[in-house]
């Protein structure tokens, strides 16, 4: 089933803000990277909440506060149709900032569509929704060729491909052929019908959801096709005090059907994305973080704990999401708070555990806090 859109002077620098939770410390010693010690590590390194913080008192460019400030009002637009999800909707900022894709993951009935719907919506981009199901074609994701009769001519019949945000529903319950099909598109941004090559939105993100407590019936992404995914985002239940302001909204007579009726406006368009990415790329990574990021990705690579880790790619998507983070918080410049916050969603998807592992409890969050635990932090 498809579902077609709807349609002076700066300041001095100061010290960075602290950053939430206790802070790192330096290791001169081997990490312990058992499946016991990473298990007692992961409680240790708290890293989530982060994305929603934001630096005062710092030195801010006119780029990268215009970036802070373009946030802010999407925030503010999704949060008139979602109760809560900051930290999603900061993530899912970050993905369209950099130009990625999201894997989202989470029980039904979290707003999952509901928040990428209304994402687009305030950033006036156009958006799609497939819904994946085992007969799904490749055809019926990037389109075909139709023979007119009345022209003696073939015309696209474009796909939902064709679009800025795809809402990728189940994608893990269509064949491989047809995630083949989208996988191809996220990588190239491009599908090709026919020999005939087509270029997709300069815009163009893919949210695709998995439900991870029923897998029957599914066709499981690869390693290979998960690692071409930017961020794995997680939403969990709201707390008893959103789901209680959510309540109320529904009996208000909220309905997620009609954004605009909720007061969703757009905030932004295609030209104030294309400047905020501009910005981001002129963020300022010092030499010190760069080997801090590669250390973190790097040790991956040698943990007992795991048969794969995370690839050079995974090197990429943590610095260009610390670049991104950093002008979401109005700053210029990378600090490793912002590696450390966005280390979870950038990996959590590119690791793969052992067995003995996986049956002694460890996941792959326990592990990544294990590692930022043990690499040391520059000064």
């Amino acid at each position: 089933m498809i579902e077609q859109p709807n349609t002076p002077q700066q300041p001095a620098p100061q010290a960075a803000a602290p950053f939430s939770g206790a802070p790192l410390e330096a290791s001169s010693t081997p990490a312990d990277t058992s499946a016991t010690a990473i298990s007692a590590a992961s409680s240790e390194v708290p890293v989530a909440g982060a994305l929603a913080q934001s630096e005062t008192g710092e030195v801010r460019s006119g780029a990268t506060r215009a970036v802070q400030n373009l946030a802010d009002a999407v925030r503010r637009e999704v949060a008139k149709a979602v109760v809560g999800q900051d930290e999603v909707v900061s993530q899912f900022l970050i993905a369209v900032l950099v130009g990625g894709h999201v894997l989202l993951e989470g029980v039904p009935g979290v707003a999952k569509t509901l928040t990428a719907k209304a994402l687009s919506h305030a950033i006036a981009a156009d958006f799609k929704r497939i819904q994946f199901t085992p007969d799904l074609m490749p055809s019926d994701v990037v389109g075909t060729n139709v023979f007119d009769v009345q022209s003696a001519q073939f015309s696209l019949r474009p796909g939902p491909v064709f679009t800025d945000i795809l809402l990728a529903d189940e994608i893990n319950r269509t064949p491989p052929k047809t995630q083949a099909a989208l996988l191809e598109a996220m990588q190239e941004r491009r599908v090709t019908i026919d020999g005939e090559g087509h270029p997709l939105s300069s815009l163009f993100s893919v949210f695709a959801t998995q439900n991870p407590i029923d897998y029957e019936g599914t066709y499981p992404l690869p390693e290979a096709q998960l690692d071409r995914f930017l961020m794995k985002v997680t939403m969990t239940y709201p707390s008893p005090a959103e789901e209680i302001a959510m309540l109320a909204r529904v009996h208000a007579g909220f309905n997620a059907h009609e954004l605009a009726s909720a007061g969703v406006q757009p905030v932004a368009g295609a030209a104030s994305i294309e400047a905020a990415r501009s910005a981001v790329q002129q963020v300022t990574v010092s030499d010190g973080l760069l080997r801090y990021i590669t250390e973190i990705v790097g040790r991956t690579r040698n943990l007992p704990a795991l048969t794969l880790g995370a690839s050079p790619r995974a090197s990429i998507a943590l610095l260009e999401c610390s670049k991104a983070l950093a002008a979401l918080s109005g700053r210029d410049y990378v600090l490793p708070e912002d590696v450390k916050a966005v280390a979870l969603p950038v990996l959590r998807h590119r690791l793969l555990l052992r067995a003995e592992s996986e049956m002694e409890g460890v996941r792959t969050d326990d592990v990544i806090r294990s590692v930022l635990g043990a690499v040391e932090v520059p000064r």
